[in-house]
């Protein structure tokens, strides 16, 4: 068997995945496109989605080290009559520190400048060396001087420095101020440049840090660059295809069966609606193990993500499905963004479809809704263990096992603390009142309880959708795994006897408005064998016991469960 290319798991430096041999999926025609194109742009990714990858491949690029390109697209590019190479000023601001105070992070990014100018034996005035945006202006124009050629400057990750402080606008502000200033010296620069490439996470352009820089060309969103960073489904079958056989026969699955499931868990990613992606970072690693993991969420999950679900309050299922318009990021700073521009632009969001001027948002895939269902369900409740609690349950609805999920779903709601419930509780009687008004009942916290089973489920890593529309109604909750269906209704009652009966009413309108008959004739094959069930559960929670307190299960139309 040929040997199959190294996987570049967590490696950020084109110049070493080339001289090295590892695995490199060409994405060097966007580059040469952009180039050919214009002078001046931004780019707006997740983190871990090969951004600093794209800046290391651009300076290889423009530095002329052409034995690196041999084979790709960009190797041409080196044969223009034209062509030559440039001076490359590469601010990677991730390794800028702002968690000190500000002379810490005054003197980091004075060191970013410092490095470059070391790299090309350049020397700086005394007075470049105490203020950043000195220093940068008189790298520019010194280096542009020396080698007689415009220069280029990449900057990475321009706003790391601002995201440790998502949750304290104040502080965000006053770094931005000291960046605003630091990168109008780009744009002041203009005459000594050739070529300017700027990523991130935010995306707020025609805000703060680049309202002085309206030359800048925001990629981020164009249909052309959609693709060019993440692999496409294309890719990932023609760069990766021996290390899918070789994970497909480890983990004894079919080549058309582990592709499926590596689409569900890691596909799905779009900034357009139109083109879909592999996550980079969650695919090697995933090659590397032959496991199925929550790689991208689970290494190095932001701080500020935690900090921001705590601040907002927010509901993991308020977000699947939700239209917005194609302007939604641009409107506000990332730390004051409304929830799904900061959810979409810190990759937790993606773009399901385009529709003229609006966009539908969604979570791109099971990795990242289970993830965050896990994030939401710890950064709002502080409750210990849920990724132990989600796997174990994700194995037991896998097998069948319908009654674990009553199990765990009362010991989840006895483990919230009790001013929890007060304040849903206040939340409920300012919206009963306000709809009252307008002669609508509105259930007990009915949303509260559904949106922590929405959670826990889809936590589980277990397909769940809600709402689900059959001929006669909508369901509340149906979920599957390894072919084990189940179709759940939810009511909340007042009392013991209060539940019995709405526990019977949620079981009577499973069946009455026929959720389930869309899965009479539907098992799994495999082999010539039909595997799998339909269950069915009513559930409803008592909310004076602030529990389960009544369930009716019915497994292929047999009772096997009642409480």
């Amino acid at each position: 068997m040929n040997k199959l290319p190294k996987l570049p798991t967590g490696i950020q430096s084109f110049e070493k995945i080339r001289e090295k041999g590892y695995l490199y999926v060409d994405k060097t025609k966007y580059l040469v496109d952009l180039i050919d194109d214009g002078e001046v742009y931004f780019l707006s990714r997740p983190r871990r989605f090969g951004k600093s990858l794209t800046i290391s491949t651009f300076d290889a690029l423009f530095s002329g080290k052409k034995e690196l390109f041999r084979g790709l697209y960009a190797e041409k590019f080196f044969e223009r009559p034209d062509y030559k190479a440039h001076p490359v000023v590469e601010l990677d601001m991730s390794k800028v520190i702002a968690t000190r105070g500000m002379e810490t992070l005054v003197d980091s990014m004075i060191l970013q400048v410092r490095r470059n100018a070391e790299r090309h034996s350049v020397g700086l005035s005394e007075l470049a060396f105490r203020d950043p945006s000195t220093a940068l202006c008189e790298l520019i124009e010194t280096l542009a001087k020396k080698e007689q050629i415009p220069v280029v400057v990449l900057v990475d990750e321009y706003d790391h420095p601002i995201l440790d402080f998502i949750a304290q606008p104040e502080k965000a502000d006053e770094i931005r101020r000291l960046l605003k200033d630091f990168y109008t010296q780009i744009k002041a620069s203009d005459k000594f440049l050739r070529f300017v490439f700027m990523t991130g996470i935010s995306k707020s352009a025609k805000m703060g840090i680049f309202s002085a820089m309206n030359n800048l060309k925001d990629i981020s969103m164009k249909n052309e660059y959609a693709t060019m960073l993440g692999y496409t489904e294309d890719e990932l079958l023609s760069n990766f295809g021996g290390h899918i056989d070789r994970t497909a026969a480890a983990l004894g699955e079919s080549r058309e069966d582990l592709v499926s499931q590596i689409r569900d868990y890691y596909d799905g990613f779009s900034f357009d609606g139109r083109n879909r992606l592999y996550n980079p970072f969650s695919t090697l690693n995933f090659f590397d193990d032959a496991t199925f993991k929550n790689y991208w969420f689970e290494t190095g999950t932001p701080s500020f993500l935690v900090a921001y679900v705590k601040k907002h309050d927010l509901e993991v299922e308020n977000f699947r499905g939700l239209s917005v318009d194609d302007e939604f990021t641009l409107v506000a700073e990332i730390e004051r963004a409304s929830p799904e521009s900061f959810l979409f632009q810190s990759g937790y969001l993606a773009v399901r479809e385009q529709r003229g001027r609006n966009l539908v948002l969604d979570y791109p895939n099971k990795e990242v809704l289970s993830s965050v269902a896990r994030l939401f369900l710890y950064g709002k409740f502080e409750l210990p263990g849920i990724r132990a609690t989600a796997n174990d349950l994700g194995e037991a609805l896998g097998n069948g096992c319908a009654g674990e999920l009553v199990k765990v779903y009362n010991a989840l709601l006895a483990s919230l603390p009790y001013d929890l419930y007060e304040r849903e509780e206040r939340k409920y009687a300012r919206e009963h009142r306000r709809k009252q008004e307008g002669g609508i009942s509105v259930p007990y916290a009915e949303s509260f309880y559904h949106m922590i089973l929405f959670a826990l489920i889809w936590a589980s890593q277990v397909n769940t959708t809600a709402e689900n529309h059959s001929y006669r109604g909508r369901s509340d909750i149906e979920a599957e795994k390894n072919g084990h269906r189940y179709v759940v209704e939810l009511k909340v009652a007042d009392g013991k006897e209060a539940a019995e009966k709405a526990a019977d009413d949620a079981m009577m309108q499973i069946r009455e408005k026929g959720y389930a008959d869309k899965y009479a004739e539907t098992g799994v094959t495999q082999g010539s064998t039909t595997r799998g069930s339909t269950t069915l559960i009513g559930l409803a929670v008592d909310r004076t016991a602030r529990r389960v307190g009544a369930c009716r299960i019915e497994k292929d139309r047999r009772v096997t469960l009642r409480i």
